[in-house]
């Protein structure tokens, strides 16, 4: 009886029979019907292990492709929490300390680092005694004003439309916000009664813009901090009402306004009041050029001790809820099915390897 072993498609293997009948033959006879027939494949064992190790590295080669895609994904997926925002463009509004639309009224001795403009009003009055200090100029009703106006307008629009990367309270006040597009709730009004702080997180480059459809109300004695490297040039405040500073505040960054700009007794602007169309009031106030750094802090180091400028205070970030979209979810998402299906490739490698 000759012996046989079958496997499912009903190939023979082992001793073989003719596929006319059962007829006695030498085993190389055997061999050689069988691959004029087309009947059988045959598999050596050296064939097999050759063909099973060369799955195995297919699979194994596979596998570790999918893991390094994963983890270059989820290196440069990066923490979400300091959106990168482009700043927001000026013009030439960006030469002027003060700009409005219809009148600048000054109340004692006021200083500004930058130029002072008005259009299409006509009114400048309380300078002097208030100062422009050169080499900035006086801008009244004229081309350079109205230029100024122009690229507020675009500003302003620019950074109204900004998508939102997180929604605050109505009080900026006792909070530390890294770079991004903010606004409180339903986009109203905005105030701040004691101390905003601002982390650049060491990148000089990084923007903040706030968004109001209303009003910005600022309390007396408040402050804006700017902390480990943010520039006063790149934060924005876009009003879409009037906004108000409180007697003796700190205020950092631009205001560009679609009415007007109230600046009470003895505040500190470190950076702009641009007021579209109504009026901006001063009350002996000092302004003065916002800084504009575009390197990042130099850190010196010497055998005793280590000194970085600027310098700031170790403080704890407040992790806001985000309305904006991050990419971390989805590229982790993606990561994880790229691993999930080197591992299917090689198990199905593997039982392929089992069955044959």
């Amino acid at each position: 009886m000759t012996r046989e072993r079958r496997v499912p498609d009903g190939r023979v293997l082992g001793y073989y029979r003719h596929l006319q009948g059962r007829v006695r033959q030498s085993p190389r006879a055997r061999v050689k019907s069988a691959f004029r027939s087309g009947d059988v494949v045959p598999r050596t064992k050296r064939a097999r292990m050759r063909t099973h190790g060369e799955v195995a590295r297919r699979g194994g080669t596979t596998l570790i492709s999918f893991m390094i895609a994963a983890a270059v994904l989820l290196t440069f997926a990066g923490p979400a929490n300091a959106a990168v925002v482009a700043t927001v463009p000026l013009g030439t509004s960006a030469n002027y300390s003060v700009l409005a639309g219809s009148t600048v009224t000054n109340t004692g001795n006021s200083t500004l680092a930058g130029s002072l403009g008005v259009w299409p009003g006509t009114s400048i009055t309380g300078f002097p005694p208030g100062k422009v200090l050169a080499p900035a100029t006086t801008n009244k009703t004229n081309a350079a004003a109205k230029n100024a106006e122009s690229n507020l307008t675009a500003a302003y629009v620019n950074a109204a439309g900004r998508p939102l990367d997180a929604t605050t309270a109505a009080d900026l006040s006792g909070r530390t916000l890294q770079g991004g597009v903010y606004a409180g709730p339903s986009k109203g009004a905005l105030g701040l009664t004691g101390k905003l702080t601002l982390d650049g997180a060491g990148d000089p480059s990084t923007v903040f813009i706030f968004q109001t459809n209303s009003t910005l109300i600022t309390a007396s004695s408040s402050t804006v901090t700017l902390i480990n490297g943010a520039q006063e040039c790149n934060v924005f405040w876009q009003v879409g009402s009037s906004a108000t500073l409180g007697t003796g505040s700190t205020f950092v960054g631009n205001i560009l306004a679609l009415t007007s700009i109230t600046v009470n007794r003895s505040v500190t602007v470190h950076g702009r009041a641009l007021a579209r169309n109504g009026a901006v009031t001063l009350i002996n106030d000092t302004f003065t050029n916002p800084t504009c750094a575009t390197s990042a802090p130099v850190t010196t180091t010497s055998a005793a001790t280590t000194t970085t400028a600027p310098t700031s205070s170790s403080t704890k970030l407040a992790k806001l809820p985000r309305t904006g979209t991050s990419t971390t979810g989805p590229l982790a998402a993606i990561a994880v099915g790229l691993c999930a299906s080197g591992l299917a490739i090689t198990s199905l490698a593997r039982r392929r390897r089992a069955t044959n």
